[in-house]
């Protein structure tokens, strides 16, 4: 009697597998970046005002000066927002502007595969190159993160393209210094002058740590990285200050040297523990590699460059964004490079039992969350079980289900490669690395086809601000707004095509005859003198955020 295995194993497609690694990596990363980019809403807190900047600057052609609903909004420099204003351009033909803008982060997500894989490749041979990228891939800090507009996908890229030419230097000085600069020259056109320190500290540090970059090789790759850096970090700078040197005051002092000021300033409200608290997950499963690859490698290891750079690295990033104090996830991103490259030192070596067990542990969890999801969406989208339906309506009202049968399709397709692969994956080293990254690539390919338009009818706010641009007076003037976020005014200028004037901004403001509130119905805004409420809204199933507009009567 055949077995399951027996009918889903193929000799020829487990050979080819077994043939292919380079190719099967790659196509796991294009099915992991692709699902998600698309077919939702720009979503709070760090997408939202990313593309209202995207879409300010769309309107308005002015990349020197980023814009977030009228105002200036000098958070980040202009390389996130050129880059998803050119994407969303090549393919408004085809896709919402969201959407389109939203490929960008694609863009760098794929450039970090690409340089981690040639940064192992150089270090370590390039039968291992193409497991560095897995290893990246399956680490679950970058599951979400990696799908959104945000500029730390760029940023993480040019750490990606820094880290490669650190590698390559002894070899290709010229060609490293090249890289080096462009690597921090992205760094810095995507978040400014304090990130690209974690670069610069890694390149100060090699030469004193290892002989390897005490060399001329390396001080002519650093020479040349910092001629090519130049036109990166002083042109948009430039044209910023001749355009308005408040503004440029403001993008330097406040948004660069303050934050570069805070690294030596301890407060009680920091939290220097964040990064070791949440690594354990964010870096899962690259870090038990890592460790072991350390542990194998013993003090011998730390005279080779393959361990050496990484782990420099690795203290280097950790150190910094543990004392600058800015506790967040997405700040995280940049310690899975050298996570990644550690746990592929001597990942080969792992004990054979240790290895089954991580490949079973991978098979159970990807098959019950598979199992989940195909359920919930039973639930939402066919109606059964009925109970579970009911609750997820009550959840989200506005929820629809039904009417998607390619999406359906193509997820089912995805389960159907999980399944396939699973069983053609021959006994290897690379077995449970493959195995994970499959298997984290078809969940999150479920999620974001079966579930995300449920997972969006919560998070958007494309109902409440169409109705909200909707119950304006057919005449009316300027409009005040109180308390909106930045996410919400991005949204509301997108989605209802409405600019506000902050009421609580000190100076000379216009008498408006409209006033927006942004609040917790919970605790509510009290509003003085004479306006009066014309409408109230929030968005579906969300009891907490609530929007009001009011006339002055």
């Amino acid at each position: 009697m055949l077995r399951p295995a027996h009918l889903l194993r193929h000799e020829k497609i487990a050979a080819h597998i077994a043939a292919n690694p380079v190719t099967l990596a790659v196509l796991l990363c294009i099915a992991w970046i692709l699902p998600g980019l698309i077919g939702h809403d720009p979503w709070k807190p760090d997408e939202a005002h990313t593309f209202g900047v995207v879409y300010q600057l769309l309107k308005d052609g002015d990349w020197v000066v980023p814009m977030l609903a009228g105002e200036p909004y000098l958070d980040k420099p202009p390389l996130i927002y050129l880059t998803a204003a050119l994407t969303g351009n090549l393919f408004s033909g085809v896709l919402p502007l969201h959407d389109g803008a939203r490929l960008a982060a694609g863009f760098y997500i794929a450039l970090a595969f690409l340089f981690t894989a040639l940064t192992a490749k150089e270090l370590y041979g390039s039968g291992k190159s193409w497991v560095a990228a897995l290893m990246l891939l399956g680490c679950g800090g970058l599951l979400l993160r990696g799908h959104q507009l945000i500029a730390d996908t760029a940023l993480l890229a040019g750490l990606a393209i820094g880290l490669y030419a650190l590698a390559m230097s002894a070899r290709r000085p010229l060609i490293a210094g090249l890289w080096l600069g462009t690597g921090l020259g992205i760094c810095i056109l995507s978040e400014g002058l304090v990130e690209p320190v974690m670069l610069l500290l890694t390149m100060a540090l090699l030469p004193l740590v290892s002989s390897h970059w005490r060399t001329r090789q390396y001080l002519l790759t650093v020479v040349v990285a910092f001629v090519v850096v130049t036109p990166w970090a002083v042109v948009w700078p430039l044209l910023l200050e001749a355009r308005s040197p408040r503004l440029f005051a403001e993008w330097f002092w406040v948004e660069n040297v303050e934050r570069l000021r805070g690294i030596f300033i301890f407060t009680a409200s920091e939290n220097f523990y964040y990064y070791a608290n949440v690594l354990p997950w964010f870096a899962w499963p690259a870090w038990p590699f890592a460790l072991w690859g350390l542990w194998v490698e013993g003090r011998a290891g730390f005279r080779k460059p393959g361990v050496v750079l990484p782990f420099t690295a690795l203290a280097v990033f950790f150190l910094f964004l543990s004392i600058i104090g800015e506790g967040r996830d997405i700040y995280g991103m940049p310690l899975l490079l050298p996570i990644s490259l550690l746990a592929v030192v001597s990942f080969e070596t792992l004990q054979r039992g240790a290895a089954n067990l991580y490949y079973w542990f991978a098979i159970i969890l990807f098959t019950f969350f598979a199992i989940v999801g195909w359920f919930y969406w039973m639930a939402i989208d066919v109606g059964i079980p009925w109970r579970l339906w009911k609750h997820m309506m009550d959840m989200q009202p506005a929820s629809h289900s039904g009417g998607r049968a390619v999406v359906v399709t193509l997820a089912a397709l995805f389960t159907f490669a999980w399944l396939v692969l699973l069983f053609n994956v021959k006994r290897q080293p690379e077995r449970p690395v493959i195995t994970w990254a499959i298997g984290i690539t078809m969940i999150w390919a479920l999620v974001a086809l079966l579930l995300v338009r449920y997972i969006d009818t919560g998070k958007t706010y494309r109902a409440v601000f169409t109705q909200l641009s909707q119950a304006l007076p057919v005449s009316h003037g300027c409009i005040y707004s109180q308390s909106l976020g930045e996410p919400q005014r991005a949204m509301l200028h997108y989605f209802g095509n409405i600019l506000t004037v902050r009421f609580e901004k000190p100076g000379k403001r216009p008498n408006c005859d409209l006033l927006i509130i942004q609040d917790n119905s919970k605790l509510p805004t009290q509003v003085s003198g004479s306006w009066k409420l014309i409408w109230e809204g929030r968005r579906p199933g969300d009891k907490l955020e609530r929007f009001r507009l009011y006339r002055q009567s």
